[in-house]
């Protein structure tokens, strides 16, 4: 029972003698970011660099009439899959980036997003793409259907052009490690050197081609604007 109004406030709530009530005053920095207190690492820095670049770039390329923090969607998309890639490429790692069923779930919704968006808001617009300036009136109707279909197979060429390229690199290391255990050694040699220098070439292809889809996706977005 209260014995007047201010016992509200008095911090009574404890167990094992520790007062509960004190700790509302802590409550607050729950709400800070982990950033806060930590000191950003090196590999923290480069990554934020990396984000900031890819932001300033993707931003150039949707221009002026692209939509306020639409460039993170592309940044996001361009982490999942370099981090897909990336893990790929250790041993016993599913690479998830090689099969069509991931690469087609990233492209097709992303292109179907951009065509239902841009014919319904852009329309005029749409239909002016499907022609090029300056075409001939006689080659016109080829044009459009020219345009249609390299419309229409983009969101395929998206996803088989990171599917081959992550399948073509694993393959060659595959086929290359296979073939180790029947060779001498001076060869053997070589062969180790060739499949380091294979795993090298696969994480720059790794960081080009997520690198890739992000972009032509981007490219893709600023053109329904």
């Amino acid at each position: 029972m209260m014995t007047n109004l201010f016992s509200v406030f008095d911090p009574s709530t404890s167990i094992f003698s520790l007062s509960f009530n004190w700790l509302s005053t802590f409550l607050g920095l729950l709400l800070i970011p982990l950033v806060y207190w930590l000191i950003p690492s090196r590999y923290a820095f480069i990554w934020n660099k990396i984000l900031m670049t890819l932001h300033l770039e993707f931003k150039t390329l949707l221009g002026p009439t692209g939509h306020v923090g639409s460039t993170f969607i592309f940044i996001s998309l361009f982490s999942l899959i370099l981090f897909n890639n990336f893990l790929g490429l250790f041993p016993y790692i599913f690479t998830s980036t090689s099969h069509l069923t991931l690469t087609l779930s990233l492209a097709l919704p992303l292109w179907l997003s951009f065509m239902i968006y841009g014919w319904i808001n852009h329309t005029q617009h749409m239909f002016a793409h499907l022609v090029p300036q300056g075409t001939p009136p006689v080659l016109m109707p080829f044009m459009v259907c020219i345009e249609t279909i390299s419309n229409m197979i983009r969101p395929g060429t998206l996803a088989v052009r990171l599917a081959a390229n992550m399948i073509a690199g694993h393959l060659l290391l595959t086929l290359l490690g296979n073939t180790g255990p029947a060779l001498a050694l001076p060869i053997l040699s070589l062969l180790i050197i060739a499949q380091i220098a294979l795993l090298v070439l696969e994480s720059a292809v790794a960081i080009i081609q997520s690198y890739v889809f992000a972009v032509l996706s981007t490219l893709y977005a600023s053109e329904v604007n």
